[in-house]
């Protein structure tokens, strides 16, 4: 045994160890309890963060443990290779962004394995491989069968230079991201999945049968589904279109869950794209050219939300249902035409955003609520209560005048509802989910176009469409439409020359199952089969706190789908759910002459500090000056990531790992700290030279006699044992390292007797308790000391070598030590025998030399005695 630790050695040693015994291959065994723990798959992008390094070590850490305690655990690992930046980094380096992945992916897993990580690799898939996409689209073809998908056009964004259309990410400031052309909204042709026939099965889900969810994430989830009980009614017209009949039947309908506001409309706002905008744009440049100006902004509701709320008149009025009266109607950039019927009723009294609009552009602001002991109603100042409705009175509304929110919302629907043009709906902010992407780097939709039959399924024993992997992006526009040996093929139904579908699947439809396929990875003849039976649900689930809404929705709705064909029995994936906090770095960075920011590595730069020692700036190694930008999540851009393979090359994959888990709990943000790195590569040291001073020591065979420091020693090593347990139960694998240097302290600080059986013994019982529980963090010193010490040969290989039990025994004690306290105030402590009573702890307390030299010699008024803690005598 090297006496010097060498992680490289030892790491190097361990690994070979478990392949050649391909320590980690997991089959299904009927016999055994079942745990499948799994990390969000990562996108192979190049290289591993240290946002990865422990994102897997906690999901290793829980396999290793759970693997002790007699489970049949599965870790798999795999990767989510199709995506944008693959064709970003091949119009970049001209490279197929196939190879660029695949070379990623190779680079990524060495990373992985030098981590020493309990992946199973017999099942790692990427979802680039055919044998993965064939079921994307197998799938897919099954929900067009049943209608669950469907085409329909959609709103995008679209590049008129590079002729593509782009991802909201990729239009920077209204133009494309590439080009800088101004971007324009286009309405084509896409596929869609009724996520929203979901919806009342996916709220209620989420509030019933998630329970190992954090409360946040299922807020999130709550929110995003977003159930909304209200009234959908129609404002009333007599507007024509050019064929001379009324545009909608008469009606423009909207929906609101503010019902009882209704006499405080005084506009209506319409989508750019709705029927009486394009019809007011036909007599009006201006509208139409503002309507074009709309096409340039967003098309999701989150950037509707953050851009600025223009609008224009019309010059059309619709009629008030209840009163009558004309109600102008505006267009508006902030409607999205997806988003209910594509209006909206205007009441800037009790409507933040229509409190804003209305005063820009001077329209009429009526208040319909009344709020008590509120201040008066400000017309250009907006106040939080306005939009109360719990403690909302209705007032200025003629018959609804009086009334409490709910009250008064009953009493205007059944009023619309008798004039034929409302009734209460519930509806949900949940929209269809659009899987057409207009891009190359993806799953093929297995759709052909014929000219006679139109768009007809590619028949299942076709399955896959292959994408080709030698086309090289090069900005404009899909590389698969010059493809003439993938476009050209027949019509399934009539033979015809036909063309292929060259819309790829969004990718978020690749993670929404993978999980499942590492079930059954090799399966060529169905999606799933015995072996997700097997494993799912899935028993814990790691990944960012980013995931929270879309990929996680998007599973839980996929799961239901397969569960309604028949493929699997569950309801819900995932059965817990762990978010694990960023990793944090510092941020420098220097301006250039136009105020763009470059930004310098942590590690180039000596920080400045203030007379409080905090950072206010740096200095490069050539002098110069750089700005501090406080700390932020390690990131490419910023580039103040760490690369783990220099702190394995430097310190060892032990060490980053625990690094990782002893910094702070799961959960919480890691700030990084390269003196804690180095604290934590000392410890391991010290472990090390502990079992290298261990190694060679005589222990008596059979049961030994515990002398009173072995008594001591093994009471210490059980007592944490037990937290250990409890924290490794919880996932709070910082307090797991607290608790391994704390057993550590305890072997160094023992005092034993040379040649003492008991004393041998309880050492080497208590440094085989810490390796074991410290293996679970890092594996490869603890299987290298397992070995050597002779443990292996005891108890068999660490990894399946059983958790150990606290010894209750152990933890009861012969002697307890009490504070002693005079008058209230400690003065010493005192040591009494376990079982000693009321009487003896007294006698022993007051005969102490601590009490008589504190005392003085007055007299003892009394004696009080808390058990197991203190003992207080009162004199005076």
């Amino acid at each position: 045994m090297n006496p010097t630790y060498t992680p490289s050695e030892v790491e190097s040693a361990a690994q070979s160890h478990w392949k050649a015994a391909d320590a980690y291959r997991v089959t299904e065994e009927a016999g055994k309890k079942k745990y499948y723990a799994c990390s969000m798959l990562p996108y192979p992008s190049g290289k591993l963060h240290m946002g990865h390094v422990r994102n897997y070590t906690i999901n290793d850490m829980l396999t290793r443990y759970l693997r002790m305690n007699g489970y049949n655990v599965l870790m798999p690992m795999g990767w989510d290779a199709f995506g944008l930046p693959a064709e970003n980094a091949a119009l970049k380096n001209g490279v197929p962004p196939a190879k660029w992945t695949y070379e990623n992916i190779a680079y990524m897993k060495g990373q992985l394995q030098a981590m020493g990580l309990a992946i199973d690799w017999s099942r790692e898939i990427a979802t680039c491989d055919p044998a993965y996409y064939k079921w994307n689209q197998w799938l897919f073809l099954k929900m067009l069968e049943k209608g669950i998908a469907y085409r329909k056009t959609q709103v995008v964004n679209w590049d008129p230079v590079d002729q593509t259309v782009l991802a909201n990410e990729q239009v920077v400031d209204g133009r494309g991201w590439r080009t800088g052309a101004l971007v324009e909204k286009r309405e084509i042709p896409g596929y869609y999945l009724k996520i929203s026939d979901y919806a009342p099965e996916l709220l209620e889900h989420t509030q019933h049968k998630l329970p190992g969810w954090p409360e946040r994430v299922k807020l999130m989830q709550e929110n995003w589904i977003g159930k909304s009980e209200g009234v959908r009614f129609a404002f009333t017209h007599d507007i024509r279109g050019e064929d001379g009949q009324l545009i909608g039947d008469g009606r423009m309908y909207v929906f609101t869950t503010r019902a009882d506001t209704i006499m405080g409309v005084t506009f209506c706002a319409v989508a750019p794209e709705h029927p009486l905008a394009a019809h007011a744009a036909r007599g009006n440049p201006e509208i139409a050219a503002f309507i074009e100006e709309c096409k340039a902004g967003g098309v999701t509701e989150a950037e509707l939300a953050t851009q600025e709320k223009k609008g224009m008149a019309t010059g059309l009025v619709v009629s008030h249902p209840i009163t009558d009266e004309a109600v102008p109607v505006w267009v508006g950039n902030y409607v999205l035409m997806s988003y209910g019927d594509g209006a909206v009723m205007g009441v800037p009294g009790h409507d933040e955003r229509d409190f804003a609009f209305a005063n820009k552009y001077g329209i009429e602001i009526q208040q319909v609520v009344l709020v008590d002991d509120e201040p008066a109603f400000d017309y250009h100042q907006w106040q939080e209560w306005y939009a109360d409705k719990e403690r909302g009175v209705t007032i200025n509304s003629d018959n609804f005048s009086g009334m409490r929110h709910k009250e008064a919302v009953d009493a205007v629907a059944h009023a619309l509802a008798q004039k034929g043009l409302g009734e209460k709906k519930t509806t949900w902010r949940l929209r269809d989910w659009g899987v057409s992407r207009q891009r190359y780097w993806g799953t093929p939709i297995p759709i052909i176009h014929c000219p006679e039959h139109g768009a007809v399924p590619v028949p299942e024993k076709d399955l896959p469409v292959v994408l080709p992997t030698d086309c090289v992006p090069d900005g404009s526009g899909n590389p698969l439409n010059k493809r003439e040996d993938f476009l050209a093929c027949e019509c399934p139904i009539c033979g015809k020359a036909s063309r292929r579908e060259t819309d790829t699947m969004d990718t978020f439809v690749d993670s929404s199952w993978y999980f499942m396929r590492y079930c059954d990875p090799k399966l060529d003849t169905a999606m799933v089969g015995e072996g997700a039976q097997y494993w799912m649900p899935m028993d814990q689930y790691i990944g960012g706190i980013e995931h929270a809404i879309l990929h996680l929705l998007y599973a839980r709705f996929w799961t239901k789908v397969m569960r309604d064909m028949g493929l699997v029995t569950i309801d819900e994936p995932f059965t817990k759910l762990l978010t694990q906090g960023m990793v944090l770095n510092h941020i420098y960075f220097h301006r250039d002459e136009k105020g763009g920011k470059h930004y310098h590595p942590p590690l180039e730069v000596t920080p400045v500090l203030d007379a409080s020692g905090r950072i206010v700036g740096g200095t490069t190694a050539d002098g110069r000056q750089v700005e501090y930008g406080g700390v932020g999540k390690m990131g490419k851009s910023e580039r103040n990531g760490v690369d783990p393979q220099d702190l394995i090359e430097k310190y060892g994959a032990d060490t980053a790992r625990l690094y990782t888990m002893f910094t702070a709990p799961p959960e919480a943000t890691l700030e990084w700290n390269d003196a804690a790195v180095e604290g934590s590569f000392r410890f391991l040291r010290r472990v090390w030279n502990f079992g290298s001073a261990l190694k060679g020591r005589a222990v008596v065979a059979g049961d030994a006699v515990f002398g009173k420091n072995a008594k001591a020693l093994r009471h210490e090593v059980h007592t944490v044992l037990r937290q250990v347990d409890y924290d490794y139960q919880r996932m709070q694998y910082n307090t797991v390292v607290s608790g391994a240097m704390k057993l550590l302290n305890a072997l160094e600080g023992f005092k034993s007797q040379d040649g003492d059986a008991g004393d041998a013994a309880a050492v080497k019982e208590g440094f085989g308790i810490l390796l074991r529980v410290l293996y679970p963090a890092t594996p490869h010193l603890t299987h290298q000391l397992w070995h050597e010490l002779g443990y292996a040969a005891e108890a068999g290989e660490l990894l399946d070598a059983p958790w150990p039990q606290v010894d209750e025994k152990a933890l009861e004690q012969d002697e307890v030590t009490l504070m002693l306290q005079v008058n209230g105030k400690l003065r010493g402590s005192l040591v009494v025998p376990a079982g000693a009573d009321k009487a003896q702890i007294e006698a022993l307390a007051v005969g102490s030399e601590e009490f008589l030299k504190f005392a003085e010699g007055q007299a003892i008024k009394r004696v009080i005695v808390v058990p197991g803690r203190l003992v207080n005598v009162v004199v005076g």
